[in-house]
């Protein structure tokens, strides 16, 4: 599987569709799950404006959760084979890691600028 996945990046096709659909929708829930824990954590202990930036964190984790719900009605995944669940929790878990640290950095940008 491991082989498939270099080929294929040395083709120039790294992640195939429907693991492609798999990656943005990890990513994109993630990162609104953290947003949102980050908003309400600094929106409850925070003072003044701490608190505002908290509420926007919430609310755009409301966003993008709402929008992921929408964007996710136009696209079906069909039942993919062992190797390809396989590379599809590598791209899960890496997916994960991405929207997690984006949204802990947006998290510190926000809180370091009040």
């Amino acid at each position: 599987m491991m082989l498939q996945g270099i080929l294929l990046l040395a083709q120039g096709n790294a992640i195939p569709t429907e693991n492609a659909g798999n990656f943005v929708t990890i990513l994109l829930l993630t990162f609104s799950i953290f947003m949102i824990l980050a908003g309400a954590f600094t929106s409850y202990f925070g003072t003044g404006k701490s608190r505002a930036v908290g509420a926007v964190l919430l609310v755009v984790g409301i966003i993008v959760a709402v929008a992921w719900l929408f964007i996710a009605n136009y696209y079906s995944y069909t039942t993919p084979g062992l190797a390809d669940v396989i590379w599809g929790a590598f791209l899960s878990i890496v997916a994960a890691i991405i929207g997690a640290v984006i949204a802990v950095l947006v998290f510190l940008l926000a809180i370091m600028k009040t």
